[in-house]
């Protein structure tokens, strides 16, 4: 599903030229429950923004369901993520002035749906990540827990066959992290989504079926579980 073949990417930090990631080569197959690790500057939330079309690689090629970012346009990759991507960030990244059912109904409402489908596929996917009565909250009424199971239901409200989660624990408790990881993989298994981590979480590396462990812009090792 994704061929990630001799990718380069660096950018400036005031003077000082980072080499982000030095020819990174990588598939990642349909369904997949992966964790790109590492400590911090290793490059592996830098491989996931490339990998979700959001920042522009240097050099080499993501190719994703057969097609080629490079050669997409700003428009293109646009369409392309709203299609096939879901995103789930540390901070959560909620509209913070909508409720819970607002913050995953918008995501359908740039889709060409029937207002009863957005609201069918909305309560569904809430009631799936165990908010249903809550759906009229907003964030600042959400744990934080809760706050990522609305962004949970976000990212898969529209059926992405690809979820990338930066660091999708960093701000939770161990407890509600794992809470969360178990979520996660049951809707991998459930819809058969590839979940693709950032982490530097040894929980989020357990629960993984693959660890790709990056070092200084290199693969380290890749293992399977």
């Amino acid at each position: 599903m994704i061929n990630i073949d001799k990718v380069v990417k660096n950018y400036k930090n005031g003077e000082t030229m980072v080499n982000a990631l030095r020819g990174v080569s990588l598939e990642i197959e349909k369904g997949e429950f992966t964790s790109i690790a590492g400590p911090s500057g290793s490059g592996k939330t830098t491989l996931l923004n490339l990998i979700g079309c959001i920042d522009k690689l240097d050099r080499g090629e993501i190719t994703i369901k057969s097609e080629p970012v490079s050669k997409m346009n700003k428009k293109e990759k646009t369409l392309f993520r709203r299609k096939n991507l879901g995103f789930v960030f540390q901070t959560y990244n909620l509209i913070p002035v909508l409720t819970a059912y607002e913050n995953v109904s918008f995501v359908l409402s740039l889709l060409d749906l029937s207002e009863k489908e957005v609201n069918d596929r909305t309560m569904q996917i809430l009631r799936e990540v165990g908010l249903e009565g809550m759906e009229d909250r907003k964030p600042a009424k959400l744990s934080g827990g809760q706050q990522q199971r609305v962004a949970i239901a976000r990212a898969l409200v529209k059926n992405p066959e690809i979820v990338l989660a930066d660091e999708p624990t960093a701000n939770l408790d161990s407890g509600t992290g794992e809470e969360i990881l178990k979520l996660m993989k049951e809707m991998n298994r459930k819809y058969g989504t590839t979940f693709i981590f950032s982490t530097h979480d040894p929980m989020v590396m357990d629960y993984a079926g693959r660890v790709v462990m990056l070092h200084d812009g290199n693969i380290l090792t890749d293992e399977r579980r």
